[in-house]
């Protein structure tokens, strides 16, 4: 079993910035970690990952360049700094944890409980 539990979310303006953390607990060696999002009215959607030693990290194209996945394995915690934001990035934000290194929900095991970045125009 792993524990995932995310926070750093809040309201900011557009063009502002966040730090997201997710600390994980339990089980938690030799995994890879996601970021996921659900928008208002909308799927929930792939952000980015990272794998255990963070040689490989995917990232969706409408965050690459402003969002930026890490990890610190000594923590247990994996980190989305998000800059430059803008309001169509309002949304809850989800860490999670799979066995590898994917996009696709599916392959993840462990969630956490969300933490809500609200950006304003």
């Amino acid at each position: 079993q792993v524990q995932l539990v995310e926070s750093g979310g809040g309201l900011v303006q557009a063009g502002g910035s966040l730090r997201l953390s997710c600390a994980a607990s339990g089980r938690t060696f030799n995994y890879a970690m996601g970021w996921f999002r659900q928008g208002p009215g909308k799927e929930r959607e792939f952000v980015a990952a990272i794998n255990w030693s963070g040689s490989n990290i995917y990232s969706e194209d409408s965050v690459e360049g402003r969002f930026t996945i890490s990890r610190d394995n000594a923590k247990n915690t994996v980190y989305l700094q998000m800059n430059s934001l803008k309001p169509e990035d309002t949304a809850v934000y989800y860490c999670a944890v799979s066995g590898a290194l994917s996009r696709y929900e599916y392959r993840y095991d462990y969630w956490g409980q969300g933490t809500q970045v609200t950006v304003s125009s």
